[in-house]
Formats: structure tokens, C-alpha cells, sequence
């Protein structure tokens, strides 16, 4: 591993324990044990490192999404949505306790989203968009509501992340294959 992803890990690992909005890019290069200015060679900002972070070192909702939409008929209906919300489980609750501390500045709020290329809405695009294709398959109701249906599956997954996070605690087991269950019900 490389400085850069070294970086990387220790930001991650930062932002989890300080949020955002408290992580400082010096704090993040001394636990990566790097200088200040070898973190400026790799990153111009602490967004482009936040950015980063969500990209490399969290599980990939919108591939996982994406890969699903492209080709649904490789595994069954329960299987898909399972690895899914599974993954939407892991996304949340892993970005957390890094995205939360965003909210605790309307500056720090605007800063950040002026300098997103791509916001938090795109996983329900993503997810929406798997859905249809179980829907074109027939494998989930002609008039199911994607975009409806998508909001309420990312919505349970970072709810849960939330009571997760707030009670110091891993999320619910046994969750990820209910709410798959449940979705399931509608096909």
C-alpha cells in the first residue's frame, strides 16, 4: 500500500472517530504517518480526501446497484435484494458517523455540497433504476413506484445505521433479509 491509500485509510479512520468537521488534515496525516504537505500532494482539500474516503474505503452501493440492474437474471429475486440492502446496510452504518458532523455547520453544509460532482441522491437513482429491471423481468409488480420502493428500502438501511451508531452498537443481523423479504412480497 502507498502512501496515497495509506491516507486514505487513516482519514476513514479519523472521520469515524471525530466526524468530518473535527478530522484535520494534520490529525489525518500524523495517523497515517505522513506530513501535512505529503497529504496535500494526493489531495487538494479534506473534500477531495472525504470524497475519497466514501469512494474507496466504504462499500460501493452504486456499483453494487449498477452491477445488479445490468444483469438481475444471474441470481433470484430474494438473493439480489438481500446483497443489496446488504450492501446499503454496510454503506450507511460505515459512513455515518464520518457524514454526520457535515450537518453541524450550514457553511460547513454548503461547502461540501457545492463541491460534490455526484450527491447523496444517486444510490436511490442506482436502486431505482435495479429495481426497474426486476420489474421488466417480471419479477416485481408492473406498477411498483421504483423510485418510491427505492427511497423506502435506503431509507430503512440508514435509519438503521442511525439507531446503530447512536446505540454503539452493530446494526440488526437478521435486518438486510427482512427488508429483502419484504420487497420480495411485492413481485
Amino acid at each position: 500500500m502507498g502512501s496515497r491509500e495509506e491516507i486514505v485509510a487513516a482519514a476513514a479512520t479519523v472521520m469515524r472517530e471525530q466526524g468530518y468537521a473535527h478530522a484535520t488534515t494534520k490529525a489525518i496525516a500524523q495517523a497515517a504517518g505522513y506530513s501535512e504537505a505529503l497529504l496535500y500532494k494526493h489531495f487538494r482539500d479534506k473534500t477531495a480526501l472525504f470524497l475519497a474516503v466514501l469512494k474507496e474505503e466504504l462499500p460501493d452501493l452504486a456499483a453494487t446497484a449498477a452491477r445488479l440492474a445490468e444483469h438481475p437474471e444471474k441470481a433470484a429475486l430474494g438473493d439480489n435484494l438481500a446483497e443489496l440492502t446488504t450492501t446499503a446496510l454496510a454503506f450507511y452504518c460505515a459512513s455515518f458517523p464520518i457524514s454526520v458532523s457535515i450537518f453541524s455547520s450550514r457553511d460547513l453544509l454548503r461547502t461540501h455540497r457545492n463541491t460534490l460532482e455526484n450527491g447523496p441522491d444517486l444510490p436511490i437513482e442506482h436502486v431505482a433504476g435495479y429495481l426497474a429491471a426486476e420489474v421488466e423481468l417480471g419479477r416485481l409488480r408492473a406498477d411498483l413506484d421504483v423510485d418510491a420502493a427505492a427511497r423506502l428500502l435506503l431509507g430503512a438501511c440508514f435509519q438503521e445505521a442511525f439507531l446503530a451508531s447512536f446505540e454503539e452498537r452493530p446494526p440488526r443481523a437478521d435486518l438486510a433479509r427482512r427488508l429483502a423479504a419484504t420487497l420480495e412480497k411485492l413481485g
